[in-house]
């Protein structure tokens, strides 16, 4: 049923690079004919080109393109030329959503902006995706977004260089708050027939991701700092540990009482018991004792023995996984798409849908 939840469903993706086309890929994967427009003078969508030592120079894809590229129809067309421009209009007549990522100036030259495909169409949702307000000029890359939205300033380790997250993950959010919009237009439509315009921004997007780190500013004048991978409001979380044989353990201890099952499982269950760290906010104040207390514990044991026993217990820990063992997991080799390519290979991907819909 999931998989085919849309599959009445036309969508013409206009645009490039990440964000836009995991909007159009959640929808392929859900059933949708997704017809893709590329650029034919620049060899398609930039992210063809952005390829990784010792992939093939000479492929026209990328494995970055492949993340978001799956089970849509292609079509490298030059918009400037009237004839390409009229195949996508007649596209557009028969479609239900274009989602784009021109600048507002751009698609009004190409004739690709919402006034005029919504003539075409009045039923169509037109889903634009910007960098900051619509009509904003601005070019969005992530990297960018990630500095002016904050994330940046505080990812990291303390007095060390900044670390950007190794993902585009303001492309990705504003992805899904995209698809949202898009989604509650469809319903408006079938309630009144009418079409929509929808549009999302990357900037926005961030900032309404900033979450816990937003309102410690807001309500406590507090300005998030570089921790690593710890957390600002609670301890031990995020908070590292290099276990006998050499392995990387992970801790996320929210409660009270996982704190003092993880005492227990690493054989001092009187640390629990300390007025330092009998109470969340105690930890916080005395993290750097608590964690000197734990470092050691952990070194005199091997990093399968003391997951087993955490997890056995409810306590939240993981091993620090390279990609490699990410996908050895059961439940990740079940996100894997693959697709045959015109040369024979295969290509694969991970999912953008992660839910389960059943009746």
């Amino acid at each position: 049923m999931q998989n085919q939840f849309f599959k009445d469903l036309i969508v013409i993706e206009l645009a490039s690079v990440l964000a836009g086309p995991a909007v159009g890929m959640f929808f392929a994967e859900l059933g949708a004919k997704v017809i893709k427009i590329e650029n034919k003078h620049t060899g398609g969508d930039v992210t063809r080109k952005w390829k990784l030592p010792g992939e093939d120079v000479d492929s026209p894809y990328s494995a970055y393109y492949h993340c978001t590229n799956w089970n849509k129809e292609v079509q490298l067309l030059d918009l400037k030329n009237m004839e390409d421009r009229a195949i996508v209009h007649d596209l557009v007549r028969k479609a239900d959503v274009v989602i784009s990522n021109f600048h507002e100036a751009t698609a009004q030259k190409l004739g690709m902006d919402s006034p005029s495909l919504r003539a075409l169409n009045p039923q169509l949702i037109y889903a634009q995706l910007n960098a900051y307000a619509d009509g904003d000029t601005a070019p969005a890359f992530d990297v960018i977004l990630q500095a002016e939205a904050g994330f940046l300033y505080m990812t990291g380790e303390p007095d060390r260089p900044l670390v950007r997250m190794p993902v585009a993950l303001i492309d990705l959010i504003s992805g899904h708050q995209l698809k949202e919009a898009v989604l509650l237009a469809l319903i408006h439509r079938m309630r009144t027939g009418e079409g929509s315009y929808v549009s999302a921004s990357l900037f926005e997007s961030a900032v309404a991701s900033l979450a816990n780190q937003a309102t410690n500013w807001l309500m406590a004048g507090h300005i998030p700092q570089r921790m690593g991978s710890r957390h600002p409001n609670i301890v031990p979380y995020g908070d590292a540990f290099i276990c006998k044989d050499g392995k990387l353990l992970i801790l996320a201890v929210g409660t009270a009482q996982q704190f003092k099952k993880l005492c227990a499982c690493l054989g001092k269950p009187q640390i629990a018991e300390d007025k330092r760290f009998n109470t969340n906010a105690a930890r916080v104040k005395h993290r750097d004792e608590l964690i000197a207390l734990l470092t050691p514990l952990f070194h005199d044991i091997n990093a399968d023995v003391i997951l087993k026993q955490l997890k056995s217990n409810s306590v939240p820990a993981a091993g620090v996984y390279n990609m490699q063992e990410v996908f050895e997991q059961p439940l990740a080799q079940n996100m894997i798409l693959e697709e045959p390519l015109p040369n024979g290979n295969v290509s694969k991907r991970v999912k953008t849908v992660a839910f389960h819909l059943k009746k």
